[in-house]
């Protein structure tokens, strides 16, 4: 019944994924947000190669911008988090602009939501996509 799947659709064992670029990786500043919520790591991974990266200026902390492209893509790395519906909710709220929640698609063709980046904020930002993430950017010293 309609009823039924209603309950089954937002019942708080049925999780929500969201996939991390940057500063919420596991380790980085802001992993706290999602272990404070009670998100659970599910897997680390890579986006299918139709995005590029970029270390985003003036932010506190540092973050990266991620862009899918229709052309000059590259695979770069995630980690998916599960979430209650509940607490997506509440860590969309948190999310400060240029940083964007859309959907993303994985190496294995899954679609996510996850971290994107508004175009206004990519102009003065540097393309870091030749690294494939944020740790091996920050890895590299930059």
């Amino acid at each position: 019944t309609p009823g039924e799947s209603a309950k089954k659709a937002t019942s708080p064992m049925q999780g929500m994924s969201l996939a991390v670029v940057g500063a919420h990786l596991s380790g980085q500043p802001l992993n706290h947000q999602l272990t404070s919520l009670g998100a659970t790591l599910v897997r680390a991974c890579k986006t299918a190669p139709e995005y590029r990266l970029y270390a985003l200026q003036g932010t506190v902390p540092p973050k990266p911008g991620l862009e899918r492209v229709l052309t000059g893509g590259v695979a770069i790395e995630v980690e998916v988090w599960q979430l209650t519906p509940e607490a997506f909710g509440r860590f969309m709220q948190g999310v400060p602009s240029p940083l964007v929640i859309g959907t993303l698609v994985l190496d294995d063709g899954q679609s996510v939501h996850g971290f994107l980046c508004e175009p206004f904020a990519l102009g003065a930002a540097t393309d870091i996509s030749q690294y494939g993430g944020w740790r091996a950017y920050l890895a590299a010293g930059k």
